[in-house]
């Protein structure tokens, strides 16, 4: 009994050794970070070394709460997660079957849909910025080109029209990405399942529907998760093309946290934004990974 109990010891100081980096890195850039971050949303400081740290309980988190800002950053976040599902969801799905069908030239698609993801957001941004340019812009001048000049606007610039724009830019750029969730999914069904589907006469739209989507509900499951925390966090796209503004009217949380606690040196209220986000992350994905993906009883 001694041997074994000095064996078992011997074996779990050896397995805590393994796990005790992977634990340690967990601790100092996720846990600590987190906790940090919740003692700084409960105090007020200018974010400058030797400026007074003061205790405010909760105060940051109703000035958030009842900022307007703060809610239109809510909602063009919500603009995200509408072309998220209505859009980049269905096109992602699309692209993926049309890459692992057995049509010539997928191979082009692949690289084609992946060249928006490798040219880096900044790089997108700043396209797209020069493209929807009014006065010089690719679109300002084919309006012009095809006698349209009164359809010109300042797209970037426009309350409501300049989320939307990069809205559709994001789902442009991501559409390939998410295009490798899909279509991992897809080439993750037997072909027998296909070949029986096949002699049931059921085939085309039909088998998609009822096969290929109900066999890639994990796939959507890992899409939805990942679309939900993306638009909440949602920063360098929009930085890049519109820094938020004008007015903060294209502001989403995540650029308000960053203009709050380093523009105007608010760190309690940028922590306070930065807890809202977290929990909000937390809540959605349990929801979407416990009711709507509910995994079905063995």
């Amino acid at each position: 009994m001694f041997f074994k109990s000095r064996r078992y010891r011997k074996s779990f100081l050896k397995s805590l050794l393994f796990v005790l980096p992977g634990v340690a890195i967990t601790v100092a850039f996720v846990i600590y970070p987190v906790i940090n971050t919740f003692w700084l949303s409960l105090h007020n400081w200018k974010g400058v070394g030797g400026a007074p740290v003061i205790w405010v309980g909760i105060e940051n988190y109703v000035k958030t709460l009842t900022s307007p800002k703060f809610w239109n950053s809510m909602l063009n976040a919500f603009y995200f997660m509408v072309g998220g599902f209505v859009i980049l969801m269905p096109l992602a799905f699309g692209m993926a079957l049309l890459v692992t069908s057995k049509i010539r030239g997928t191979k082009f698609f692949k690289a084609s849909y992946l060249m928006p993801v490798m040219l880096g957001t900044t790089a997108v941004g700043l396209m797209w910025s020069f493209m929807l340019n009014a006065n010089f812009g690719v679109f300002a001048q084919f309006l012009n080109a095809i006698g349209k000049p009164e359809w010109i606007m300042n797209w970037l610039a426009t309350p409501t029209v300049n989320i939307w724009c990069v809205v559709l830019v994001n789902e442009w750029m991501y559409a390939g990405y998410n295009m490798l969730i899909f279509a991992a999914g897809i080439v993750a069904i037997p072909d027998e399942v296909h070949d029986a589907a096949l002699l049931d006469g059921c085939t085309g739209l039909r088998k998609i529907i009822h096969i290929t989507v109900p066999l890639c509900k994990n796939m959507f499951m890992v899409f939805s998760v990942l679309c939900i925390t993306g638009c909440l966090k949602a920063f360098d796209i929009v930085w890049s093309m519109t820094g938020g503004g004008p007015m903060d009217t294209s502001a989403t949380p995540a650029v308000l946290l960053y203009t709050q606690g380093f523009q105007f040196k608010l760190m309690g209220r940028s922590g306070a934004i930065s807890m809202i986000l977290l929990i909000l992350g937390l809540v959605l994905s349990i929801l979407l990974n416990n009711v709507i993906f509910k995994q079905d009883d063995m």
